[in-house]
C-alpha cells in the first residue's frame, strides 16, 4: 500500500522533539509521499530545506489567511523563487478564514487574490484553505476559471460547492474529520464525488482522526481516514490508496 499525505505541517513545533525519527518511520508505515504545507513567509525557507533533505517530501510556499496582513510584493517574489527549487510543487496554504479572523477580511481577500494571480502566472497548483468563507472564496476562485489547479484542503462546504470546485479544476481533500461521528455531510459528499478527484490528508498535528482525537496527529494516522473513505465508497482500501496516490500526483502536476 502506498499513501500520499497531501497536507502536513511537520515543521510545527509539536514535532520538535521527534521530527526526524517520525519522518524516518513513515515509509515503513506505507506513507510513500508527504506534502509539507507552508503557512507564512518565515516558513518558506524551512519548507525548502526540509524538502531538500527528505527525498519523499514535496513542499508548498505561501501565506495562510491568518498571516495575510504580512503580505508584501516581496513575499510574492519569495514564493516565486521557492517554487524553482526541486520538489516545491504548490502555492499554499492560501485562502480565507472567517472563523478566527486573525487578519482583517479585506487583507485576507487581497492576499488570496495575489497568490491566485501568481498561481495563474506560474501555472502552479494551489492548496486552498476555506473556513466559514465559502461565498467570498468561491467568488475569488471563479475569477480564475480556466487557470486553476490544485486542492481544496480540509473540505467543509456543500456538495454543490465541491462539484463546482471540481469544475474549476480542483481536487477535494478529506482529513481526519471524515472519521468524526457527526461528519454526516462530509460522508455524503465523499461518497458521491468522482473518485478520480478525491485526495486524503492529515493536516497534522491537527485534525486527529477517531479514536485518537485530542492527541497529536501525524501522517501514520492517515490510514484511519483511508479506511473510512474505503467504507463510504465500498472500495478495497489498498486499491483505493493507489487511486488516491495517483490522484495526488495529478493534482500537484508531479511526474510519478
Amino acid at each position: 500500500m502506498r499513501i500520499f499525505d497531501t497536507h502536513a505541517h511537520l515543521l510545527d513545533e509539536q514535532f520538535d522533539s521527534d521530527r526526524d525519527a517520525l519522518i524516518a518511520s513513515l515509509p515503513e508505515a506505507g506513507i510513500a509521499r508527504v506534502m509539507e504545507a507552508c503557512c507564512d513567509e518565515a516558513q518558506i525557507d524551512r519548507v525548502v530545506a526540509l524538502v531538500a533533505r527528505v527525498p519523499f517530501f514535496y513542499g508548498s510556499a505561501g501565506v495562510h489567511p491568518h498571516s495575510a496582513s504580512e503580505w508584501t510584493n516581496e513575499t510574492g517574489d519569495h514564493i516565486r523563487t521557492a517554487l524553482t527549487r526541486e520538489r516545491m510543487a504548490a502555492i499554499g496554504e492560501i485562502g480565507l478564514d472567517y472563523h478566527y479572523d486573525f487578519s482583517p477580511r479585506d487583507a485576507q481577500k487581497a492576499c488570496f487574490d495575489a497568490q491566485l494571480a501568481l498561481s495563474a502566472e506560474l501555472h502552479a497548483p494551489v492548496i486552498i484553505h476555506d473556513r466559514e468563507a465559502h461565498g467570498d472564496c468561491m467568488d475569488l476562485l471563479r475569477a480564475y476559471r480556466g487557470k486553476l489547479s490544485g486542492v481544496m484542503h480540509c473540505f467543509s462546504a456543500s456538495y454543490e460547492i465541491a462539484k463546482e470546485c471540481i469544475d474549476l479544476g480542483l481536487y477535494v481533500a478529506f482529513g481526519g474529520a471524515l472519521t468524526f461521528k457527526n461528519a454526516v455531510n462530509q460522508w455524503d459528499i465523499a461518497s458521491r464525488l468522482p473518485l478520480e478527484r478525491l485526495l486524503i490528508e492529515t493536516d497534522c498535528p491537527y485534525m486527529t482522526p477517531v479514536p485518537f482525537r485530542g492527541t497529536r496527529n501525524d501522517p501514520r494516522r492517515i490510514v484511519l481516514t483511508l479506511q473510512k473513505l474505503s467504507e463510504l465508497r465500498g472500495v478495497d482500501a489498498e486499491e483505493l490508496s493507489e487511486t488516491l496516490y495517483q490522484n495526488a500526483f495529478a493534482a500537484f502536476g508531479i511526474k510519478a
